[in-house]
């Protein structure tokens, strides 16, 4: 099927949604109302998009009709004018639905858990990956996302050696999902009395909360222990146990969670995490069946990747994969995040679409 060919095949749908969800008989029924709604939602933009583009391309031929034909010289001028003007919006527009027609991924409108972990750099990578999990709670408020923490390790000055934290909201997966590598640090630790730089760095990983119909779990598969939560002095902080650990015992995956002062929503979390990891580890093993070579170099999530370089002397914050550095290291560190994301996320879908154009 052609791109022109899909666009007319998805308007049509897209009229077809929309005169069903005015049918009476739909409209009392909330769950199939909900469920003709996001589909709609999902073809709007690429509706739009087309409607626009087919708008642009009439008015163009238009303004080059009435060049070609010659006449008034004003007319003409203007007719001139608006060619240029056209031509260049209907580059744009075909640009855009080209972007939009690309295979979205199945996750992008999940939930995510996210991990953070200090790499290498003792107390430093510690103090790092704490300022990394404030910037990611900062980019989710901005965004209006809630967070929750999971589980974690730290340090006694501040830092974390590990924390995992669950992130709610429509579209977090989507933007999350370029985090996922090694990021690294250079400045003056706290702990360093001479004045030298250091390079630190800490790991992340981002994944889609998994269904409990897409990983099968099995009873007899897990183990499952009940501790006292403790600070990270190592002291109880609660005379019930409460922290549950639980271990996938096929795969010696552990997932743990403390945070909650109820056994079973600790129960809950851990297990929402252990279905992402497994979720996870299934994907990876499909798509190394699949082929490496076809593997995205963008975006991947590998954690040996270095994606992000934040470097304080020099107010700098560089992400490698895409060649970007901007002057604004306080900011970003704040949570905003979306001019590094938005580059990856464009560097992406152009591979995406050079893939496609070559086959």
């Amino acid at each position: 099927m052609t791109m022109w060919n899909r666009l007319v095949a998805i308007e049509e749908r897209f009229e077809e949604l929309t005169a069903e969800m005015g049918r009476p008989e739909v409209a009392a029924d909330f769950e199939r109302l909900q469920s003709l709604a996001r589909e709609r939602a999902a073809l709007e933009e690429i509706v739009s998009l087309y409607r626009s583009y087919r708008e642009v391309d009439r008015a163009l031929g238009d303004a080059r009709a009435i060049v070609a034909e010659g006449g008034d010289p004003e007319m003409v001028a203007l007719a001139k004018e608006e060619v240029a003007t056209l031509a260049e919006r209907f580059e744009g527009l075909d640009e855009q639905l080209k972007r939009a027609l690309l295979p979205k991924d199945p996750h992008d409108e999940r939930d995510v858990i996210v991990e953070i972990r200090a790499g290498t750099g003792g107390e430093e990578a510690a103090l790092f990956a704490a300022d990394l999990y404030r910037m990611y709670s900062r980019y989710a408020d901005r965004h209006g996302w809630r967070t929750g923490v999971v589980s974690v390790n730290e340090t006694g000055i501040g830092g974390l050696k590990e924390i995992i934290f669950e992130v709610q909201g429509r579209g977090a997966y989507s933007r999350l999902k370029y985090e996922s590598g090694v990021h690294r640090v250079q400045r003056v630790p706290q702990t360093e009395a001479q004045g030298r730089i250091h390079t630190s760095a800490a790991t992340v990983a981002v994944l889609p909360e998994a269904e409990e119909v897409e990983v099968e779990i099995k009873d007899d598969d897990l183990r499952v222990d009940i501790f006292h939560a403790s600070s990270h002095g190592g002291q109880n902080v609660q005379k019930v146990a409460t922290a549950v650990r639980i271990t996938h015992l096929p795969t010696g995956l552990v997932a743990s969670c403390q945070d909650e002062r109820s056994q079973l929503k600790n129960r809950q979390k851990a297990m929402a995490v252990l279905r992402a990891r497994l979720l996870a580890l299934k994907e990876r093993e499909q798509e190394a069946e699949i082929s490496a070579a076809r593997r995205a170099q963008v975006g991947t999530g590998e954690r040996s990747e270095k994606i992000r370089t934040y470097n304080f002397p020099q107010d700098r914050v560089t992400d490698h994969r895409v060649s970007l550095t901007l002057h604004k290291l306080p900011a970003v560190l704040d949570g905003e995040l979306d001019e590094f994301i938005d580059a990856v996320a464009t560097s992406e879908q152009t591979r995406q679409l050079e893939q496609r154009a070559a086959v």
